[in-house]
């Protein structure tokens, strides 16, 4: 007994089925395909192959069918296709990512350091200073409105906010902070 004597006697009537269907039917349909992809082959023929896949688990009822399976084959590519391309538009384009590694980012530690050095500075001040350095820098209010504020004439604010500048000048150096 030949060898493929042995392999003809051990195929299944599907994968008989499957053979003639993909020698018959294989390459028009990846014809068809490439065109409905737009000449990309290896979309195409993953096309194929899934509406290949289809046809073995729907093979009684191709078996049923009387005519060619083509049109059952084209109109399985062409949903195949069709639905790629709908998971494509309902999921956002991926990007790649190497060209955000060139994009210098803003360095948020020495900004945080700095702010950090800051507030121990002000630390060393007297409550009085402190407040008027607050209410004019950080909450840039004017010496008139800082003093309606703080209940004190805008005279003292300005001495106030003057030595306190001072202070924080001093302190700042004996941080090792240098303007």
């Amino acid at each position: 007994m030949r060898k493929d004597a042995v392999v003809a006697d051990r195929t299944s009537p599907d994968e008989e089925l499957m053979r003639a269907l993909y020698e018959e039917h294989a390459g028009p349909l990846l014809a068809f395909v490439i065109r409905l992809v737009a000449g990309d082959r290896q979309r195409a023929e993953d096309v194929v192959q899934e509406t290949l896949l289809r046809a073995w688990r729907n093979a009684d009822q191709l078996r049923r069918a009387t005519g060619s399976a083509r049109p059952w084959l084209v109109t399985v590519a062409r949903r195949i296709v069709i639905d790629g391309h709908r998971s494509r538009q309902a999921r956002p384009q991926e990007v790649d990512p190497a060209p955000l590694e060139l994009v210098p980012a803003a360095d948020e530690i020495d900004r945080a350091l700095r702010l950090m050095t800051i507030s121990d500075a002000l630390g060393d001040l007297t409550d009085a200073h402190r407040e008027a350095l607050i209410e004019t820098y950080f909450k840039g209010r004017t010496v008139n409105e800082a003093a309606l504020e703080l209940g004190v004439p805008a005279g003292t604010i300005r001495s106030r906010v003057f030595y306190a500048l001072r202070s924080m000048k001093l302190s700042l150096e004996e941080r090792g902070v240098t303007a």
